[in-house]
């Protein structure tokens, strides 16, 4: 284990939403990650001193959702320069150290397009400094926009939560995989148009579906709600059709990690089938979202690079085998819902509905 594997326990208090990730110190400082693998069971942080420490917690899914690993690609990028300060690296070095290290932080994840572009966001931020710029500048620069990603990503998750709450049907509520305040820097996404909506004097039943392989429905999506006392069952996933068809649900909402121009989404594998589903049974279906996950260069869904992984998810999830040896696994991590199935996307600028190039493009006040 490296330096960075540290771990400390940190309580989170019940009625308050969870923090997924933070900064400790000055530019000199390290990033601490929420280790959501071991959650709801244990609460531990996970201290990352270095890049490599970054990476690995974004590809194992230590921290996890397409706005926190964008806010943790940030945060990496300081990491990267601390790493050439103590490594007392020349200006030029310096430099080219953060932006190896950057495009190993923005391709971790394929899928989700929030990590490229918080990337891609601080690196603009040194580009116009001198190339003599020092080590030391160039990390309180690189924190500094991190940083300013993260506190702008809690007042998007605010913002989302107040529209979808005003969009959203009176009765209870079925979502997928978790959109909470562990997925981003703030309330959430799909979780903060329930909270929002429930903090307003709502009262409805969350199914959440328990999300397999990884389980990040009932692990994590129920753990939130309970911290949050909101009522929650969850369901296996496959129990979703009948569930539907018992009439019970009002509306299925769920997260993305990309939207294309036609608004095409991916989102966590189950989420397509999902869609399909409440379209059968006449269910709204909304998708929450902030403008960074839209990625306006990719014209559809077929476009998207859709990440798989290891096969031990599947064949024995949470380290239980679930499979005879020898069996071989499909374990998409991601499908793409057709933007036909989607009754409205949620930004932190309004709702898109109908979902068309047209709408989008207008709701992000693109020409």
């Amino acid at each position: 284990m490296t330096e960075a594997g540290e771990r400390g326990q940190s309580p989170q208090g019940r009625g308050q939403s969870p923090v997924s990730l933070r900064w400790v110190g000055d530019a000199a400082g390290y990033l601490e990650i929420l280790d959501q693998t071991l959650l709801p069971g244990r609460l531990e942080w996970l201290a990352c001193h270095d890049v490599d420490a970054v990476v690995e917690a974004i590809t194992s899914l230590r921290v996890r959702g397409a706005p926190a690993i964008g806010i943790a690609g940030g945060y990496g990028l300081a990491v990267a320069a601390g790493e050439a300060v103590r490594a007392g690296l020349a200006a030029d070095a310096a430099r080219a150290h953060v932006l190896a290290q950057g495009e190993r932080l923005a391709t971790a994840r394929p899928t989700a397009v929030n990590l490229r572009w918080a990337v891609e966001r601080c690196i603009a931020v040194i580009d116009p400094l001198p190339e003599d710029t020092p080590a030391e500048t160039l990390a309180a620069a690189l924190l500094d926009a991190a940083q300013t990603i993260h506190d702008e990503d809690r007042e998007l998750c605010l913002a989302i939560g107040q529209h979808g709450a005003r969009v959203l049907p009176a009765g209870d509520v079925l979502t997928h995989c978790n959109t909470g305040a562990l997925a981003t820097g703030g309330a959430g996404t799909a979780l903060a148009v329930i909270t929002a909506a429930w903090d307003a004097g709502r009262r409805f039943t969350v199914f959440a579906d328990e999300t397999r392989p990884l389980f990040q429905g009932s692990r994590l999506t129920a753990w939130e709600l309970v911290q949050r006392g909101i009522p929650v069952t969850v369901l296996v996933d496959s129990a979703a059709g009948h569930l539907l068809a018992t009439g019970r649900i009002a509306v299925v909402i769920v997260g993305a990690d990309r939207i294309t121009a036609c608004g095409d989404t991916a989102n966590k594998i189950g989420t397509y089938a999902l869609a399909v589903l409440a379209a059968a049974h006449g269910v709204p279906f909304y998708v929450a979202a902030p403008s960074s996950t839209f990625d306006l260069a990719i014209d559809s869904g077929s476009e998207i690079p859709i990440e798989e992984r290891p096969a031990a998810e599947v064949l024995a999830p949470l380290g239980v085998p679930a499979a005879p040896s020898g069996a071989a696994a499909f374990n998409p991590a991601f499908d793409v819902t057709p933007a036909r199935l989607i009754r409205g996307i949620v930004t932190e600028r309004g709702v898109i509905a109908p979902v068309t190039r047209e709408t989008i493009r207008g709701m992000l006040g693109v020409g």
